[in-house]
């Protein structure tokens, strides 16, 4: 099994920084990708932000400029620094994983349980 497990959350006023890290463990050949995703009260979970395995990265156009996806292949993790915070970015945000357990398995999704990010005004 893979675990995804978020650590990072909390309160800040809003103009403020956070930084979320995620670490994956259990069974793992290979991550393709690893991102965030989050989701407010009443929303639909959305992407905030993707890492494939390559490096490249993909943002939500609402984070673009203010968040910052990084990985750490040999540790399989991943971390996403928030600056300039509003109150709109309020949500549980969840790490996403697309995980190769063996050489010759497929890509299975994974989830985090989740951290609850809240930004006053």
């Amino acid at each position: 099994q893979v675990q995804l497990v978020e650590s990072g959350g909390g309160l800040v006023q809003a103009g403020g920084s956070l930084t979320l890290s995620c670490a994956a463990s259990g069974t793992i050949f290979s991550t393709n990708a690893m991102g965030w995703y989050r989701q407010a009260p009443g929303k639909q979970r959305e992407l905030v932000a993707l890492i494939i395995s390559g490096g490249s990265t993909n943002y939500a156009d609402s984070v673009k400029g203010r968040f910052t996806i990084s990985r750490d292949n040999a540790k399989n993790m991943v971390y996403l620094q928030m600056n300039s915070l509003k109150p709109e970015d309020t949500a549980v945000y969840y790490c996403y994983g697309a995980v190769r357990r063996r050489w010759n398995s497929e890509v299975s999704i994974y989830w985090g349980q989740g951290t609850q990010v809240t930004v006053s005004s």
